[in-house]
């Protein structure tokens, strides 16, 4: 008898009810695990730890077979090529140049955890959770940011002992899900998965375990091995036009924007409206609609860097305390430290910035420091005062000198004189 052949349609319902219970126990799995369907993944890889993990992962022997049989033809297709690791971190993301730039708006970038506990069902993660090619297509992700894009993935095995070592990943317009991708996909991996068994027989010093086996490793929000607890994290704005945050035992220096933003986030601790926060940066308020993407960027950078500072919006504020060495130098003034107080006040508050909140800021620091010199009664205090960018015009602390200096004393003569240059130069 001979056999029946099965009916192309019964085999299309039978493929699309498999792909909706798929797509179901996704949703379900997001659900549980309460994903945010409106939130950003996280940069779980910030560049120093990105550039060590690829530099350990057995993933960067197989990127040339990825470049070869994927990238050669991609640019000016919209279409992005993903590698990601075991966990679900992208390590590569290659592609397209406008489709990249488009995709940094949802962070879709090296670094950034793409696991389905992260951001739901998306190909890279869902791929990695199952164990199995799967394509998504737009709605079909959990995440609202990325419905605008298809994708397909398939995990990468080591062919030593079949563990899982990552994900390939192509992202773009309904191409990336078509019908050919997951075959052209799979036959990429197997090539991968052929050259690491290649590569074995010359060497393994690149299949080892990495040496830091925790799957979401953060290291920027820890203290470094055998140093402790992890010290709070702090702004320096004095002497420089951009800050320098110190948080879990790293530096990371700011772009000048973000300097300003942080800064009058941590000087008002219960917050900003949207409006008033633009009008003091940019003195207007038709700029919110610039600070938007800038405090997307911001969160981007807290996130690797100090994300328990994440700021919240409605009203714009940190989540956390972020005291400045501003702060330090008013502490000491408070205390009657004026020496120390002169010590730490190392420079103007960002001089190079011209944001009305950060000038406010500015003159407040200087009118407390010459207010509290003044008043320390200490002429060697208030000649190293007048000597600073910050003391250079206060008339007033030379007038006090001029009261505390002996009469014979040489210093009058000059006091005098830029006292009587300035009392010139009014109208």
């Amino acid at each position: 008898m001979a056999a029946t052949r099965p009916d192309p349609l019964t085999a299309r319902a039978s493929r699309g009810a498999e792909r909706r219970l798929l797509l179901a126990a996704s949703w379900q799995r997001a659900a549980d695990q309460r994903v945010d369907p409106d939130a950003l993944p996280r940069l779980e890889l910030p560049d120093d730890d990105l550039a060590e993990w690829r530099r350990e992962h057995p993933l960067a022997l197989l990127l040339p077979v990825v470049r070869r049989l994927l990238l050669d033809d991609v640019e000016g297709s919209g279409l992005l090529v993903a590698v990601g690791d075991e966990h679900g971190r992208l390590l590569w993301v290659e592609g397209d140049r406008d489709a990249r730039r488009r995709a940094e708006s949802m962070l879709f970038v090296a670094g950034a955890g793409w696991a389905e506990s992260r951001v739901g069902t998306s190909a890279p993660g869902t791929a990695l959770a199952l164990d199995r090619g799967v394509q998504i297509r737009g709605p079909e992700h959990f995440s609202h940011l990325v419905q605008e894009w298809s994708c397909t993935a398939v995990p990468v095995h080591d062919p030593a002992d079949g563990r899982l070592i990552g994900v390939v990943d192509i992202t773009g317009d309904d191409r990336a899900a078509g019908e050919q991708t997951l075959p052209l996909l799979r036959a990429t991996v197997a090539a991968m998965e052929a050259e690491l068994a290649l590569a074995r027989t010359h060497t393994n010093t690149r299949t080892r375990p990495h040496p830091n086996p925790h799957p979401y490793p953060h290291p920027r929000a820890h203290a470094a091995p055998g140093r402790g607890a992890p010290t709070p994290p702090r702004l320096d704005v004095l002497g420089r036009d951009e800050a320098v945050l110190r948080a879990g035992g790293r530096s990371t220096t700011l772009s000048a924007r973000h300097s300003e933003i942080l800064l009058l986030l941590a000087a008002r601790p219960e917050g900003w409206s949207a409006a008033a926060l633009a009008e003091a940066i940019w003195g207007e308020h038709g700029a919110v609609g610039t600070l938007r993407p800038e405090l997307v960027r911001l969160r981007h950078v807290l996130e690797a860097a100090a994300p328990e500072l994440v700021p919240s919006s409605r009203p714009y504020r940190l989540t956390g305390d972020l005291p400045t060495d501003a702060d330090e130098v008013v502490q000491l003034l408070d205390r009657g430290s004026h020496r120390a107080a002169l010590r730490a006040a190392t420079g103007t508050l960002l001089p190079g910035s011209s944001a009305p909140g950060v000038e406010g800021l500015r003159d407040d620091l200087a009118r407390r420091l010459g207010e509290s010199l003044r008043t320390s009664g200490s002429a060697d205090v208030l000649l190293q005062w007048i000597a600073t960018a910050q003391g250079r015009d206060d008339d007033a602390a030379r007038r006090e000198l001029l009261r505390l200096l002996p009469p014979r004393s040489p210093r009058r003569a000059g006091l005098v004189a830029q006292l009587a240059a300035t009392s010139a130069d009014l109208p």
